[in-house]
């Protein structure tokens, strides 16, 4: 509890507060503005842009990282040659730092010599793209690289939570004569609700927070194209010093991810907590 509040409530709290505030320069202390550093972030054009793209980031991200980590779950769950050595494979980029990762999608990404263009150029003769160049297409690229990096981790959850089902459920089904589709929709699925929710509340989580392959693979560019609200927060407080700006955005952000969070769990406690 100590670390909690330490860590996390007092930090929230102190943010809150200091959202009221200007930024102190120099000499100059900061002085309390009451609700300007809101104001200013209504009519900001770049937050709302920002909050696009984190919106279409997060509905990028979540939906396609839970469903291939629960078909990956599925199949390695499966009886199949090699079935370690595939787990291994898809939980691998998990355990790669988001740095690593941006790196190695940087050599694909690379207009020219990158691996698509590569491929793409002998295979097709198509012409060298700039994906992570294009103010349409920054963003995507983006996605995808977070969900090849979040699919795998989500998968150990499913993992397990399907090695917990009993087997005498699926072998009565079967002799009901119901069919694969049916024992997963009937059966399989309801019972995995808790870990969907465990899942998907971590992958709003993630949507919200990873900024890190965002430095190295558009640095937010181009024309915040791919710029989502974290790192817009980062630049405010830390690169333009706009301090009380940058609480304020932080506000915004708490505020959007509990009511996220929130309505996940009105949302999904039906489909969980069934008779």
């Amino acid at each position: 509890m100590v670390f909690l509040f330490a860590f996390t409530h007092i930090p929230a709290i102190a943010t809150i507060w200091h959202s009221f505030f200007s930024t102190p320069r120099g000499r100059r202390p900061s002085r309390f503005i009451g609700v300007e550093n809101y104001e200013k972030m209504l009519a900001d054009p770049v937050f709302w842009k920002v909050l696009g793209n984190n919106l279409w980031f997060a509905l990028g991200t979540i939906p396609t990282s839970v469903a291939i980590a629960l078909v990956m779950a599925l199949w390695v769950n499966d009886r199949l040659s090699g079935r370690s050595f595939v787990r291994m494979a898809y939980f691998t980029p998990t355990v790669l730092p988001l740095i690593a990762v941006a790196n190695i999608w940087l050599f694909f990404y690379t207009p020219g010599f990158g691996l698509f263009d590569q491929i793409t150029g002998a295979l097709f003769g198509w012409p060298q793209s700039n994906l992570l160049g294009s103010p349409a297409s920054a963003l995507n690229a983006v996605i995808v690289v977070t969900v090849w990096k979040e699919a795998g981790f989500f998968m150990i959850f499913y993992l397990a939570a399907l090695q917990s089902i009993p087997v005498s459920l699926r072998e009565a089904a079967l002799i009901e004569g119901a069919s694969r589709w049916t024992i997963f929709w009937r059966i399989t699925f309801p019972l995995l609700m808790p870990t969907t929710l465990f899942v998907s509340i971590n992958a709003v989580i993630n949507s919200f927070r990873l900024i890190d392959h965002i430095f190295l693979l558009t640095d937010g560019g181009p024309d915040y194209a791919s710029t989502v609200l974290l790192f817009y927060i980062y630049e405010t407080a830390f690169e333009y010093w706009e301090t009380g700006y940058g609480a304020t955005l932080t506000v915004a952000l708490l505020f959007m991810m509990a009511l996220l969070a929130i309505g996940q769990f009105f949302f999904l406690d039906r489909r969980i907590h069934y008779k």
